[in-house]
């Protein structure tokens, strides 16, 4: 066999060999795709996978098949999405809890988030924002809770949607702040706590805007300050937490997509495209515009900063505060 004939047949076995794998990236996605939620349903995370999915899946060309992983204030679900094939049939929707607050405050951590997940595509930013049961906490103010917790501390008690998550986070930076003590209720989401701050079994909850507001509207929930830069559209009477002299809680939410590592940079933009194209659906923005999310989008790269500088901002606020984690 002469070189040149050698050299044609050596290049034709590799392009068989790479014919499936060429054919499989051309094909992506050739059927269904779970998108993994790693809190309880009811919650901000599940109600913003379940307003992009439906649109997702109708540009990948595939249905979004939304499943809940609650536990460990978000680590069980991401963790399962770090640990899955990284073949693009599985995503995971990524929130400040799993990618940043709880690496700056568990370190035992089941993964890592910057080396085992590939940021998509950060959705949408939210405010956070405090809320009290009206009839177990009858005040009307900030100034007033306050009052309120200091005369009794211990007797009162705040909801987060998870050890270790944002909200937690949130709640501990206010009793540091503020100098009061409620004690923590740790549950599998922010959707089972909103139920049992609604019910009058926990008094205070520390929550994403999306997922209170409705029982907000409802008087349900009555709310005393929001984490923005500034007062919200949907509560216009509802002060900063910077206004009520609280600026350092003062730390809004966002969530996001995110693959297992190892996911090609083809399916990554794939995704991203098709995310990209569900938020600029005029549709998609006015329902979560209106409830209380705010569409941000951007490349996969400028994810990977904010994660960045997020991990760090959290580190800084346990550190800074001295925040110790039940």
């Amino acid at each position: 066999m002469t070189s040149l004939s050698f050299r044609r047949n050596w290049v034709a076995a590799v392009l068989v060999a790479l014919a499936p794998t060429v054919a499989l990236a051309q094909a992506y996605p050739a059927k269904p795709i779970r998108l993994i939620v790693p809190f309880a349903p009811g919650g901000t995370t599940d109600i913003v996978a379940r307003v992009v999915g439906d649109r997702l899946g109708r540009e990948l060309g595939q249905p979004v098949i939304i499943e809940n992983r609650a536990g460990g204030g978000g680590t069980v679900g991401a963790d399962a999405v770090a640990k899955a094939a990284s073949d693009g049939y599985t995503l995971g929707m990524a929130t400040v809890s799993t990618m940043a607050t709880n690496p700056a405050t568990n370190p035992r951590m089941p993964y890592d988030s910057q080396k085992d997940l590939v940021p998509v595509l950060n959705l949408v930013n939210v405010p956070n924002v405090m809320t009290v049961n009206p009839t177990k906490v009858p005040v009307t103010t900030m100034k007033d809770a306050i009052a309120l917790f200091k005369k009794s501390p211990g007797k009162f008690s705040y909801a987060s949607s998870g050890s270790g998550g944002i909200s937690h986070l949130d709640g501990e930076a206010f009793k540091v702040m503020t100098g009061t003590f409620i004690v923590h209720i740790p549950y599998r989401g922010s959707g089972p706590a909103l139920n049992d701050t609604i019910a009058g079994q926990v008094d205070a909850q520390f929550d994403n805007l999306p997922s209170s507001l409705p029982h907000i509207r409802a008087g349900k929930l009555r709310a005393l300050a929001v984490m923005a830069d500034k007062r919200v559209e949907s509560l216009p009477d509802v002060p900063t937490f910077a206004e009520v002299g609280l600026a350092d809680v003062n730390n809004m939410a966002w969530y996001g997509i995110v693959g297992p590592a190892g996911m090609s940079r083809d399916i990554v933009q794939r995704v991203h495209a098709a995310s990209v194209r569900t938020l600029a659906d005029p549709e998609i923005r006015k329902r979560l515009l209106d409830g209380g999310s705010y569409v941000d989008g951007g490349t996969p790269e400028q994810f990977v900063q904010k994660i960045a500088r997020e991990i760090q901002l959290r580190r800084d606020i346990v550190r800074k505060q001295k925040i110790v984690l039940e």
